[in-house]
């Protein structure tokens, strides 16, 4: 069997043998020991994020990916007469408009460029002036860049707003600590397939549960209707439709091995120190980030393609891709630039063999870089 590729991207991610493994075996979607699993991870994931049941807050897995997950909370919460108010400096932002949109939800856009994280008394102003305005989504880690956005004090602001808060956490959480009550979030979603290091497949919501009780009625979906999730999880330990079996094994090994890892805070350092590996070995060799650095993740970075007209990012990446590492083309609107990821099943050892690959082929595409001192 040839090797596997290092993904160096936003997810899916390179994940462990074991996590791999137990993939390797079939299970009955109505089991006892499949929905024993199924309750185990809905008990486990709240913790991950400084809440418990008792709490007040549930776990609803959904099948899908990350952006099902999302259109299933802005689709199931925001009631008729309702109005979203989304935090927009990425693509991910913008992706929420048009799901908003689709769903015919009332929706405004508080719009930040894609540089720069968004002003919590921005939120606070227009939630004062405008009193339709019920619930406020906003992207975590936007990883169109890699900014990471203030949510605790926009949280802050939207409670004490009494308004709903919604929150993006697909990059960032399992990495990157979060307190659900501390940050006043009222719905956080999050996949399988990244800082957990799980497989795609399937995505969830950690939500409080007087909200989601408050949203019947709401939801504009069958599949994605996320209170009716929620209710068949608990009257029957099962999915209402067909779950994706192998992912939720995959993903009962990916929380075991978290929690081996030392947890959330243990997985961010690991996250942290690949990522200034990366940052340091990539400008010494004259790229240049695109954000600054106290905005910026320790998830994934965006680097301005050189200047040098040879250089082609296509060629970059296949040659990348033939010495086995894979990386993430750019999706910033007003910059040309590409990404590499710092999260996953990868080690310090990872990154600076990625760093060799990238000097041998810019070597060998004979692109000149920009020199340290010529950097702004």
């Amino acid at each position: 069997m040839p090797k596997d590729k290092l993904l160096f991207t936003p997810g899916p991610l390179t994940t462990s043998h074991s996590v791999k493994e137990a993939m390797l075996r079939d299970i009955g979607s109505r089991d006892d020991e499949f929905i024993a699993l199924i309750r185990r991870i809905r008990d486990e994931l709240p913790g991950l994020g400084g809440v418990s049941q008792s709490a007040g807050y549930e776990a609803v897995l959904m099948q899908g990916s990350g952006t099902f997950g999302v259109e299933s909370v802005i689709s199931s919460v925001v009631p008729a007469n309702g109005k979203l108010l989304v935090a927009v400096n990425g693509a991910y932002g913008e992706r929420m408009l048009r799901m908003a949109a689709r769903h015919g939800i009332p929706v405004e856009a508080l719009h930040t460029a894609e540089n720069q994280t968004p002003n919590p008394d921005d939120f606070r102003r227009l939630l004062a002036a405008d009193s339709s305005i019920t619930h406020v989504a906003v992207v975590h880690c936007e990883t169109t860049t890699g900014i990471l956005n203030p949510i605790e004090a926009i949280g802050v602001v939207v409670r004490d707003a009494g308004r709903t808060c919604i929150v993006d956490a697909m990059s960032s959480f399992g990495a990157i600590p979060i307190h659900l009550e501390n940050a006043c979030i009222d719905f956080l979603i999050s996949s399988s397939n990244k800082c957990i290091q799980g497989v795609p497949g399937f995505s969830f919501v950690l939500a409080k549960r007087e909200k989601l009780l408050a949203s019947e009625g709401s939801a504009r979906t069958l599949s994605l209707d996320l209170l009716e999730q929620w209710r068949g999880l608990e009257q029957s330990g099962q999915f209402r439709y067909t779950p994706p079996t192998h992912a939720i094994l995959a993903f009962a090994g990916a929380l075991r091995e978290l929690e081996e890892e030392g947890g959330v805070a243990a997985r961010g350092a690991r996250y942290r120190h690949n990522h200034e590996v990366l940052v340091n070995g990539m400008r010494a060799m004259g790229f240049r980030t695109y954000l600054p650095p106290e905005v910026q993740s320790c998830i994934i970075t965006a680097f301005y393609v050189p200047a040098d007209p040879k250089f082609a990012f296509a060629e970059f990446y296949r040659r990348l891709s033939g010495k086995g590492f894979v990386i993430y083309p750019g999706k910033i609107s007003q910059a040309d630039t590409f990404r590499i990821g710092s999260i996953g099943h990868l080690f310090e050892a990872d990154i600076r063999a990625l760093l060799e690959a990238i000097r041998e082929t810019i070597a060998e595409m004979e692109v000149t870089l920009e020199t340290a001192n010529d950097q702004s």
